[in-house]
C-alpha cells in the first residue's frame, strides 16, 4: 500500500525561496514556502527522493499532526490521538525535541517530557507493553509551537542534509554545504560557463558547484534515518539511489577552478573534492588573490572571502575588499557574487551591488553582494 505524507523540509532563514524552487524542479506537489522551510507532499519514494536531491534543505520531516494547544493537558491529549502505531515499530528509538516560539507553552523540557509520555501510554497500551525497549531505529520526533499552533513532526534525514559525507576536515570556519549550494544556485551559474572561487578556504563553493554541474545528487554518499525504517521498503530507496547514479552527467567537462594563497587550505580542499567524486573536475592552485585572472571571456567569479570578526582584523579585510576590487575590475565581462559578514562592503570594493541579499551563515548576519555582467552569447547546438 503506497502511503501519502505531508512533508516539512527546513532551510536556513533567507534561503526558503530557493528550496521551493528547487521542490518545484524536482517535480513535488503542492508546495508552500513559509519562513524557514517549505512543505509538499509525497509519498515513500518522494520522501527518499526529497532526501537524496535536496541541495538547500537541511533535513526533511514526515508532519504527522497540528493543532491548537494552550496547556499541557491539551498537549498531551493531542499528542496521544496521533497513530503512532501507523509509524513507529515497538523497539522504535524515539527521541522528542521540542521548539516554542510565542507560545503559552514555553518550557521545552516540559513539552518534550509531556509529548514523550503521550506516545509511550498510547504504544504501551496497543502494543500491550508496560515499558518500550527502545533499541531500535531511530525516530527522532520534534514537537513545534508557533503561536500557540502545534506541529507534530517525525525526522527522516538523521544527520543534517548539509553533512554531504565528502568533508573530511574543515578549513578556518568552513561554510555549510546547503548554504555554499544556495550560493551557487541563486547565482544561477551554469554548467558551461566557467567559475572562480579565488579565496576558496577548504573547497566547499567549487565543490557544491562541481556537484550541480554535474548533476550528482548531494545525499549519494550517506545514510539517512530512515532507510533503518520498516515504514520505507528498502527496494523504494534502491531505486531512488540507482536512479542517482544513473542521472549523473559523466561527459560534460567543467572549467571551475579553485584558488587560495594557503597551501593547506588547498590540500583539504583537494581531499574534499576526492571524496565527493569531482577531483578531476576542479583545477586547484594555490595562488593568491593578487594573482587573479583569467584567458575566458565571460565566468563567474563566487567567492566567501574572509571577513574577520575581531577589531584587529578589520584593516586586512578593508584592504582584502579593495584587492577584490582592483582584480575583479580586470574581468570586465565576468559576474561576481561575494558572500560576506562585512557590512562596509561596496564603500571598500567602490561599486553599488547589482543585487543584494540578506543571509545567515550559522548566527552570523550575511550579505550576498551580486554583480552581474553581460550574458554570453548562447551556445549553438551541434
Amino acid at each position: 500500500m503506497i502511503m501519502n505524507f505531508n512533508l516539512i523540509a527546513t532551510a536556513t532563514f533567507g534561503l526558503e525561496g530557493v528550496l521551493g524552487q528547487e521542490l518545484k524542479s524536482l517535480g513535488f506537489k503542492n508546495i508552500e514556502v513559509e519562513n524557514g522551510f517549505a512543505r509538499f507532499t509525497g509519498d515513500e519514494e518522494d520522501l527518499c527522493r526529497a532526501n537524496m536531491w535536496l541541495r538547500t534543505a537541511d533535513r526533511v520531516f514526515i508532519e504527522v499532526a497540528s493543532f491548537q494547544a494552550t496547556t499541557f493537558e491539551n498537549l498531551f491529549e493531542e499528542v496521544n490521538k496521533i497513530p503512532w502505531e501507523l509509524y513507529l515499530p515497538m523497539n522504535a528509538n524515539f527521541p522528542v525535541n521540542a521548539k516554542s516560539v510565542k507560545s503559552k507553552l514555553f518550557s521545552l523540557s516540559d513539552i518534550q517530557a509531556i509529548s514523550k509520555k503521550a506516545i509511550v501510554k498510547r504504544l504501551g497500551r496497543l502494543y500491550n507493553k508496560t515499558w518500550l525497549p527502545e533499541d531500535g531505529p531511530k525516530y527522532g520526533i520534534l514537537v513545534g509551537i508557533l503561536k500557540d499552533k502545534v506541529t507534530v513532526s517525525i525526522d527522516t534525514s538523521g544527520p543534517g542534509l548539509h553533512k554531504r559525507g565528502y568533508r573530511a576536515k574543515g578549513h578556518m570556519a568552513p561554510l555549510k554545504e546547503t548554504l555554499a549550494a544556495a550560493l551557487v544556485l541563486i547565482s544561477r551559474w551554469q554548467e558551461k560557463i566557467a567559475l572562480i572561487d579565488p579565496m576558496c578556504g577548504s573547497g566547499t563553493i567549487a565543490i557544491e558547484a562541481a556537484l550541480i554541474g554535474k548533476n550528482i545528487a548531494p545525499g549519494l554518499n550517506r545514510k539517512f534515518d530512515f532507510q533503518e525504517w520498516p515504514l520505507i521498503p528498502d527496494e523504494i530507496f534502491k531505486k531512488v539511489k540507482k536512479d542517482a547514479y544513473e542521472a549523473i552527467n559523466h561527459d560534460y567537462e567543467l572549467s571551475i577552478e579553485a584558488y587560495d594563497q594557503d597551501p593547506r587550505a588547498i590540500a583539504v580542499a583537494k581531499e574534499n573534492a576526492e571524496l565527493a567524486g569531482v577531483e578531476e573536475d576542479i583545477h586547484f592552485q594555490v595562488r593568491p588573490l593578487q594573482e587573479l585572472s583569467s584567458s575566458k571571456y565571460y565566468g563567474y567569479v563566487i567567492t566567501n572571502p574572509p571577513y574577520g570578526e575581531r577589531l584587529n582584523e578589520l584593516d586586512e579585510v578593508k584592504q582584502l575588499t579593495k584587492d577584490m576590487a582592483v582584480r575583479f575590475e580586470g574581468l570586465e565581462t565576468w559576474s561576481k557574487y561575494i558572500f560576506t559578514a562585512f557590512e562596509d562592503f561596496e564603500k571598500y570594493f567602490d561599486k553599488k551591488a547589482t543585487k543584494n541579499r540578506k543571509l545567515y551563515n550559522g548566527k552570523i548576519k550575511c550579505y550576498y553582494y551580486q554583480y552581474f555582467g553581460p550574458k554570453p552569447p548562447r551556445r549553438k547546438d551541434k
